[in-house]
């Protein structure tokens, strides 16, 4: 395992959990924390650190999003009528980078960062190089023609490890995704257990 691949899943066995449910998960292996006293018996959680740990479980979800981005879609969930924490998922799953990481064009949530800022996305036509990019209902996003032969591509749209949400409808042939609603907490296909309601606690406490 690469450095690069050794950082991502570091978060895994920090939290305990297949976060993204992939089978090359260490988590699968072995399931407590890394370093040295990652086998320590675990101590009881805070209030306060619980509402942290189901932050940091869904930020870190979404790949490489800063902490002034996430608190940025925070405090815009909260501004937002309705419920917040349904308010944050659906934002979350609005960006563009989320977007071409539920449509199958990519098979990790890093890829479609990187694939989306190396230019081979379109949106409604128009090439978007930005992976926070919000992305509206009703919007098609597709793969550059000229991108369309990649072997990252074409392996993550025929993978049978993750199905494309009813949220998106998906031109699998002509590798066009349409944004048809902002999902509900309920629709979203994570592989462990999200809380936005305790990330709701953590900024509000």
């Amino acid at each position: 395992m690469s450095k690069r691949h050794a950082a991502k899943y570091k978060l895994d066995r920090v939290m305990g959990e297949n976060l993204w449910g992939r089978p090359k998960s260490p988590v699968n292996k072995r399931s407590y924390g890394p370093g040295q006293h990652g086998q320590r018996r675990k101590q009881k959680i805070s209030d306060f650190g619980t509402q942290l740990r189901a932050k940091q479980k869904l930020k870190g979800y979404y790949g490489n999003i800063t902490e002034k981005q996430f608190s940025k879609t925070y405090e815009e969930a909260d501004r937002r009528k309705g419920n917040t924490s349904e308010n944050l998922i659906a934002l979350l799953e609005s960006r563009l980078d989320a977007v071409v990481y539920r449509a199958k064009f990519v098979p990790t949530v890093w890829a479609a960062r990187q694939f989306v800022n190396h230019g081979h996305v379109l949106v409604n036509g128009k090439k978007v190089n930005i992976a926070s990019y919000r992305v509206k209902v009703g919007d098609v996003v597709e793969v550059r023609e000229r991108s369309r032969n990649m072997a990252l591509v074409l392996e993550a749209l025929q993978s049978p490890e993750r199905d494309v949400p009813d949220y998106i409808e998906l031109d699998a042939k002509g590798m066009k995704a349409t944004y048809i609603r902002m999902p509900e907490l309920s629709e979203v296909p994570y592989p462990v257990k999200m809380e936005p309601n305790l990330v709701v606690e953590y900024y509000s406490s």
